[in-house]
């Protein structure tokens, strides 16, 4: 059978690794790409980022065997991670032949135990078969082919911490997600709507996501504590007591199989050579029972390296201290969503959500702890728009003085924002005015007794003209109740100044001054 690339067979006919060392580190940097960052299209992504090549063995034409070096395709690395060789096995039979009536052929994949032959650990792989089923699985959860079937899928760049994990706790299935922008923040919802598009059935229930995804954050940051890891390490060593009495049990299992084996041999050895006849069935005894006995060691050796493979005291102590490197790795402004979502799929299996008089978060842990948040409901878009209480009785209390413009000003100056989160103007400050039915400076100003610039020319028998002269030459005190410099002013005091009679004093002045010259000429 042709091998796949990272694959040769020896002059014995054996399967081994290709002896090629850039191969090799090219298929082992593929797993590896693909533990990290869990979906084929991010370990395309990272191997044309990195500038990486892939190999392809020419299977046909004058090349054939020649080993070629393109970029890494998705199909490509699709059909690797599905692939049993890379784990050691030897497969046959993973799809058949159907023969259609027009007479052309399709090739149609069948499932695992369909399969006419696998024989796991048959020669040396890039993988395990728990890490390849693993692969396999994480591609089933990633497949969006999969449609309703499909679980968590792959982390993604969006800033929704549940994807993947949010349930619906009315009917049971996975939720989706849906972005919208609020304030320069995109903002998740979760909801699950296969119902409404499928039978045109009402939603059943949609959730906003940005309290939700905070209070699990910092219940997250709150739980990844000291004292619960070192809970976790006291129930590993508990593991670690009982896997020796499991040993034992496995240690009598080979002893059993060695004891058949050295009455088998002695069997052998006792028989009559010259009756082959027994002496073949006795032999074939024999090595089967070597072969149970080599079998029985195998399990033994990979389960004890397995159950034996405990915590050192420097995995312990970098346990102890994920408890303050995950705080500040959670908290880093700089660390992706994406890397976020990770961590958290670590701890949490998945959230089951149920919106009613309140939000209810039910968490369900990896190992099978939980913990439930309630949360109140999410203020609607135009509630958390509304201006702030402080804001409409600071701006009340300042159009006693100022107009709306400098409020606007005042505002700035001490660091108040509106309901949108943006600094005031005088736009705003008038919309807010008006929607909270507040009282016109104008207004104020009028039940104060000022009069307009009619009135108060009217009163003092004066032209307009002659009334903004006196306000600007500071004898008539006024004040604007806008900011297009229109003012009201205040009633005439006793200081005011009176038209004729200043007429009266600038012409007897006047007088004077014409008697004196004419009595110095004569």
């Amino acid at each position: 059978m042709r091998l796949p690339i990272g694959f040769v067979y020896d002059a014995d006919g054996h399967v081994r690794l290709d002896p090629d060392t850039s191969i090799q580190t090219s298929v082992h940097q593929l797993f590896s790409a693909f533990r990290r960052t869990g979906s084929a299209v991010a370990t395309v992504k990272e191997f044309r980022e990195q500038g990486l090549k892939f190999p392809r063995r020419v299977a046909h034409g004058p090349n054939k065997g020649d080993v070629m070096w393109n970029e890494l395709q998705h199909s490509r690395v699709l059909w690797i991670l599905h692939h049993p060789r890379y784990a050691g096995a030897f497969c046959f039979g993973r799809t058949h032949t159907r023969l259609h009536p027009d007479g052309h052929q399709t090739l149609v994949k069948v499932a695992p135990e369909e399969w006419t032959a696998l024989i796991r650990d048959a020669h040396e792989g890039y993988i395990t078969w728990d890490r390849f089923e693993q692969n396999v699985q994480r591609l089933r959860d990633n497949a969006q082919a999969l449609g309703t079937q499909r679980e968590k899928g792959p982390p993604r760049e969006g800033p929704a911490l549940l994807q993947g994990l949010a349930v619906c706790a009315q009917c049971g299935e996975r939720m989706t997600v849906r972005y919208h922008q609020r304030s320069l923040r995109t903002v998740p919802d979760y909801l699950y709507q296969a119902r409404r598009i499928q039978r045109g059935k009402p939603v059943c229930q949609q959730i906003p996501g940005s309290a939700l995804d905070d209070a699990i954050g910092k219940l997250l940051v709150d739980t990844v504590t000291p004292l619960t890891l070192e809970v976790a390490l006291a129930v590993q060593t508990e593991l670690e007591s009982r896997c020796d009495e499991t040993e034992r049990l496995r240690s009598h299992e080979v002893e059993r199989a060695r004891y058949q084996s050295d009455q088998a041999r002695r069997r052998f050895m006792h028989v009559d050579p010259g009756n082959r006849l027994v002496a073949d069935t006795l032999e074939a005894e024999w090595n089967q029972a070597l072969r149970a006995l080599a079998d029985a060691k195998e399990r033994y050796e990979k389960q004890r390296q397995s159950d034996r493979a405990g915590l050192t005291d420097e995995q312990r102590a970098a346990i102890i201290a994920l408890a303050t490197d995950f705080p500040r790795l959670w908290n880093d402004s700089h660390t992706p969503q994406r890397e976020r979502k990770r961590m958290a799929r670590l701890l949490i299996a998945d959230v089951t959500l149920l919106k009613s008089n309140e939000v209810r978060a039910q968490l369900r842990f990896k190992g099978g702890a939980t913990h439930t948040l309630t949360l109140p409901l999410p203020k609607s878009s135009w509630m958390l728009r509304q201006t702030p209480e402080t804001v409409v009785t600071e701006i009340n209390r300042l159009l006693d003085d100022h107009t709306e413009g400098e409020i606007a000003d005042l505002l700035n100056s001490k660091g108040m924002i509106s309901g949108e989160g943006k600094r005031f103007n005088r736009t705003m400050v008038a919309r807010i005015r008006s929607n909270y039915d507040l009282e016109a400076r104008y207004s104020r100003l009028r039940a104060r007794g000022m009069l307009t610039l009619a009135e108060i020319a009217k009163r003092l028998g004066i032209s307009a003209a002659t009334a903004k002269t006196w306000r600007r030459a500071g004898l008539l005190r006024s004040h604007r109740y806008n900011d297009r410099g229109e003012t009201l002013f205040e009633q005439p005091g006793p200081n005011t100044p009176i038209k004729y009679h200043y007429q009266r004093k600038t012409r007897a002045n006047s007088m004077a001054s014409a008697m004196g010259r004419n009595s110095i000429s004569s």
